[in-house]
């Protein structure tokens, strides 16, 4: 709990991925990549309750080996290519029979996110009594620098401003959701069906702790990460 406030974690992982196929439970640095995520959340201070959400039953059964609480079994209509993200976060409030005052989602594809991170974001959502917080990290490229591309292959700038700028020391700081961490009140979360909201505040983590496993790319990059002792876990 976290001033008198209880906290819920869920943890979807479902079976069907397609750009790294069985990714969840692919192995990292010694053990399944999910199992980064279930470890993170356990140490976690402040969260109360921390399940899994998946259609899988071999990521239900590394879930339950890692320590990981797996209440029900996802719904095969909530595990598909086109199913939005927000499907099982709702699908879990609703059949969760217990009650809880927030609502953390930890996607297991970020292994690098701490206990420590989730509960400073959790701790900066509360203390500016925020009803949604998520985790960024600051952009590799800026989008200053970026155009879009007409059919005669021109080039449009993709922001339009009134000076060019050409050192990027001047060009204003431009943040991306890296994925690890989103944070709600759950009865905000079930009257606006999204983590991101005009009334949403951005928790900036690490870029070393923003990995985000989406390919077998992103997976050696992790591995790399790891071999090499860069990051602090």
């Amino acid at each position: 709990m976290i001033k008198g406030k209880s906290v819920l974690a869920i943890i979807p992982a479902r079976g069907g991925s397609k750009g790294l196929p069985g990714k969840n439970i692919l192995e990292l640095g010694g053990k399944p990549l999910l199992a980064w995520t279930i470890e993170a959340g356990k140490r976690s201070k402040y969260i109360d309750r921390l399940i899994l959400s998946s259609e899988d039953a071999e990521i239900i059964r590394v879930a339950e080996e890692w320590g990981c609480e797996v209440p029900f079994v996802r719904p095969e209509e909530f595990a598909q290519d086109e199913t939005p993200g927000i499907a099982p976060v709702l699908h879990a409030l609703e059949t969760l029979t217990e009650k809880y005052d927030y609502m953390i989602l930890l996607q297991p594809t970020s292994p690098f996110r701490t206990a420590p991170d989730i509960d400073a974001c959790l701790e900066f959502c509360c203390v500016n009594d925020s009803p949604s917080c998520v985790s960024v990290a600051e952009a590799s490229e800026n989008p200053y620098w970026m155009f879009s591309m007409a059919k005669d292959n021109k080039i449009e700038p993709l922001i339009r401003t009134k000076d060019e700028v050409h050192q990027r020391q001047l060009l204003p700081k431009s943040f991306i959701l890296n994925g690890a961490i989103y944070i709600s009140k759950t009865e905000y979360i079930a009257v606006e069906k999204s983590f991101v909201t005009k009334d949403t505040l951005a928790f900036i983590m690490h870029r070393d702790h923003s990995v985000d496993i989406d390919s077998e790319k992103d997976l050696l990059y992790a591995e790399f990460l790891l071999n090499k002792s860069q990051t602090r876990l």
